[in-house]
């Protein structure tokens, strides 16, 4: 059984960035990726440093590249179904049925969005529906814009949307804000519709409008909603890894140094904060990749 200091578990921007820290200590790395980065329905991602507007793929693929040049790192196309043992002992199993032994782990597999149930979404997920302002904002300035209530902080997401261009918030059948809330909306000149939304429509990946069950139809050209998530695997609750639950799905908890509850194994990306956004993922695989190096030289000189 191939042994690593390290084995991380999932290979996109977290997992990577973990790689690359670990991979430059010159101790051994394994990278197991099933290939399902959340953010593949996107074609550029904005924000990140010196790669503002390039494809988020491409940025992945340039990383594993560059990973895979150190002779002691290695990426491996797959998915882990199950790990074992303990710290400084684990064994990691994959789907193919190859097997690892590792020192410690980094979880970075991420997670999948549960979309709300409104018919023409999905299919404009990552074009014209969006989910993050910061990454996706710009592109739609000044254009009309809506936030879906699909989720307990749609006030606050339309609060931010809003300075971005003109903004409604679709309550789509659900509770009316409260006054302190509706004042602050007022405040910002956003509308509220609080009719349902019947679908989406548009040519192709385009919006043009929201049409709503009483017939109406409002006109909008992105529309920002914040799904719940799902982990893509559940490999953290059968290691004992203590979870938290957020309005927008449940996160890993972690440390300052990306460790979870569990000793030997860090957790980085979305799986492990919320808000979330891809360089905070890769900022927190460099410090889980970082804590992790450190942890191998250091905790031997303290047994």
């Amino acid at each position: 059984m191939p042994n690593y200091d390290a084995v991380i578990v999932g290979g996109s921007f977290a997992g990577l960035s973990a790689a690359l820290q670990i991979a430059r200590t010159g101790r051994p790395v394994l990278v197991v990726d099933a290939g399902r980065p959340r953010n593949r329905f996107a074609d550029a991602s904005h924000g990140f440093f010196t790669q503002d507007g390039s494809n988020p793929l491409a940025m992945i693929e340039t990383a594993r590249a560059q990973i895979q040049r150190y002779p002691n790192a290695r990426t491996l196309a797959g998915e882990v179904i199950d790990i074992s043992g303990s710290d400084g002992s684990f064994s990691v199993t994959t789907a193919s049925g190859e097997a690892f032994a590792a020192q410690k782990l980094v979880l970075a597999y991420g997670v999948s969005d549960t979309l709300p149930d409104v018919p023409g979404l999905a299919e404009r997920w990552g074009a014209t529906v969006l989910h993050c302002p910061y990454c996706h904002g710009f592109e739609f300035s000044g254009r009309r814009l809506g936030v879906l209530q699909s989720h307990p902080m749609a006030a606050h997401q339309a609060l931010l949307v809003a300075d971005w261009g003109p903004t409604t918030l679709f309550l789509n059948g659900g509770p009316v804000p409260d006054t302190e809330t509706a004042a602050k909306l007022g405040a910002r000149g956003i509308a509220l519709e609080p009719a349902p939304v019947r679908t989406l429509t548009g040519d192709g990946g385009d919006l043009s409008a929201v049409e709503l069950v009483d017939g109406r139809s409002v006109p909008i050209d992105a529309l920002y909603v914040g799904p719940v998530v799902r982990h893509n695997s559940d490999l953290a609750e059968r290691l004992g890894c203590a979870l938290d639950e957020t309005p927008l799905g449940p996160i890993i908890r972690t440390d300052e140094r990306k460790r979870t509850t569990v000793a030997g194994i860090f957790a980085a990306g979305d799986i492990a904060r919320a808000p979330h956004n891809a360089t905070w993922a890769s900022a927190d695989g460099v410090a889980a990749g970082v804590f992790l190096h450190q942890s191998l030289v250091f905790e031997p000189l303290a047994a």
